[in-house]
């Protein structure tokens, strides 16, 4: 029986097709390369090869696109029709399903049990911490990974990308010494690890330390910032939000126009963090230009209404900077007819709706009606997805909205919130200061709200 690195049979594999499965397997623990061309050759070689249709279905189905997903359900059905599993297959097989269902808890749940049958399954357990990413679960990108590490040793084979996906769930948890030192760790052993990087990138973000940010990203660009490189758009990110938190503005639109977004990308996650990103130039009042229109037709092909609504909430940002009204209200619609007959529908309903409600009523200078709708939907962290870094503009667009609807009292309140977690943080030091500066002449209307949110 052939065998995996980890020492897992492999149904329907020979030797060449392992090989390039190894190789598709190490591509996607590093986000580097091309692991589908690797997956297609290993099929090629061995049509049976069950791990490899089923790798192959599980990027497809965590890639959150359309198109993707279509193809993730195509190789699932390939390997139901008559291919023999074994217990760990099937376990795979039966968790893509889930996600491909919507049910995204259903799947982390089922990858829970996986990992502690299969504690050295490095693909589940990726698998797993990346279902846990998408559905916002701090604690279990920590624990996951916490309830088997205990398993592993230096000298095992990806035991350094284990360390790395510890660290982010421990960076998600707060607990950022140790996120950090274990990500550095990860790399000391494996400095192409795009997700260790990334681990410390966000601690950094979260202490609010945007200079050791900028020397991060800039001392280890040559890791990060190659053109086979899949995480190059998201740590060109991280490094543009330590820019923009020193009111660098023009070093942000120049990392915008360039690792951002200069290879017009189709892949959904590098158009969530240039939406993310215009905004929060928009928020700041820089005029980004045409910068939305382009952005706009490229989520024309992803933005459905209907897969994962953390993906529609970003499209209707570039809908409305694009000044695509139809589009936006063909996604708000969308989200306020969601059934809860899954619990991305679910997701969309309970928070989607309000989201795009918050950004559209801001865009449009609504801002009593983007309060109400901001501060209901901002305790999201287990229930919709992203990181805290990713959802922190919902807290930044509720404040901005606070501010320029003069509610003097949250917009206070707020700042001294976010003050709490960054005290020396030059944009919420700002907001302090402009809230601090607003007269006391809310209308009727604004007491009203003031009322509401703090009943």
């Amino acid at each position: 029986m052939i065998t995996d690195i980890q020492g897992h049979a492999l149904s329907g594999a020979n030797p060449g097709a392992a090989t390039a499965y190894e190789q598709a397997v190490a591509a996607f623990q590093i986000y580097r390369g091309d692991p589908m061309a690797r997956l297609d050759e290993a099929i090629a070689a061995a049509p049976q090869f069950a791990m490899a249709h089923l790798l192959k279905a599980h990027l497809l189905a965590l890639a959150t696109e359309p198109d993707a997903v279509a193809m993730a359900r195509e190789a699932l059905d390939a390997v139901r029709q008559g291919m023999a599993l074994d217990e760990r297959e099937a376990s795979h097989a039966a968790a893509i399903e889930l996600v491909l269902q919507g049910e995204w808890t259903q799947a982390a749940l089922a990858l829970d049990r996986h990992n502690m049958r299969h504690p050295y399954d490095v693909v589940a357990l990726q698998a797993g911490h990346l279902v846990d990413f998408y559905r916002g679960n701090a604690r279990n990108l920590r624990d996951r990974i916490a309830r088997v590490l205990p398993h592993w040793s230096n000298d095992m084979p990806a035991h350094s990308i284990v360390l790395g996906m510890h660290a982010f769930g421990l960076e998600e948890c707060g607990d950022y010494a140790r996120a950090e030192a274990v990500g550095r760790e990860a790399l000391a052993h494996q400095p192409l690890d795009c997700w260790a990087h990334h681990a410390v990138a966000h601690v950094m973000e979260m202490q609010g330390r945007p200079q050791d940010g900028i020397g991060w990203m800039r001392a280890r660009e040559p890791q990060w910032a190659g053109e086979d490189n899949f995480f190059k758009v998201h740590n060109a990110w991280h490094g543009a939000l330590c820019h923009l938190e020193l009111g660098q503005t023009a070093e942000v639109l120049a990392l915008y126009d360039g690792l951002i977004r200069a290879g017009r990308s189709a892949v959904v996650l590098d158009m969530v963090d240039a939406s993310a990103l215009l905004w929060r130039l928009h928020l700041a009042g820089v005029d980004v230009g045409d910068r939305w229109v382009e952005l706009a037709q490229a989520w024309d092909a992803h933005a459905d209404g209907q897969l994962y609504p953390f993906n529609d909430w970003h499209a209707v940002m570039a809908y409305l900077g694009a000044d695509r009204p139809r589009d936006v209200q063909r996604l708000r619609d969308a989200m306020r007819n969601a059934g809860g007959a899954t619990e991305a529908a679910r997701w969309a309903a309970d928070t989607g709706a309000d989201l795009i409600e918050g950004f559209v009523a801001h865009w449009q200078g609504d801002h009593d009606t983007a309060v109400q709708c901001l501060y209901r939907a901002r305790a999201i962290a287990n229930r919709f997805g992203g990181s805290h870094a990713q959802r922190d503009i919902i807290d930044w667009t509720l404040t901005e909205s606070a501010l320029r609807g003069g509610q003097r009292g949250l917009a206070e309140a707020l700042a001294h919130e976010r003050l709490a977690l960054r005290p020396h943080s030059p944009v919420n030091l700002g907001f302090l200061r402009r809230a601090r500066g607003l007269g006391d002449g809310a209308t009727a209307r604004q007491r009203r709200v003031r009322a509401a949110v703090t009943a």
